[in-house]
């Protein structure tokens, strides 16, 4: 089974350093100098991080003379929140057929079963 662009997604926010760089990114641009700066890992290791989220299409870098800046595409989790909005409405529907439900069995009276006196 191929992966779909919302399981890549999905993937891709599983990652605690990546959804970090994004959620700096939405403060505003910034060089990946300054998005490595706060973890403790090689400069190669944290490219890969960057690179995913570029090929995914989460974020997009420019170069500026020796300096490579990163910024959050818009829209680019647009498909995440749409798949968890669905989720949203379908659980509450759930629950509030289970409340329903309830409320429904507490009206009904309890038969006295198995009392002869």
């Amino acid at each position: 089974m191929s992966a779909t662009p919302l399981d890549r997604l999905f993937l891709a926010l599983a990652d605690g350093t990546r959804r970090a760089v994004l959620a700096r990114l939405a403060a505003g641009p910034a060089s990946v100098g300054e998005l490595a700066e706060p973890f403790d890992m090689a400069m190669p290791s944290f490219l890969d991080h960057i690179r995913r989220l570029e090929d995914l299409g989460l974020i997009e870098t420019e170069k500026q003379g020796r300096t490579r800046i990163c910024r959050l595409r818009p829209g680019a989790l647009a498909p995440a929140r749409a798949w968890m909005a669905d989720q949203r409405q379908l659980w509450e529907d759930r629950t509030d057929r289970l409340e329903a439900l309830l409320a429904e069995l507490q009206q009904t009276p309890k038969s006295d079963s198995g009392d002869t006196t």
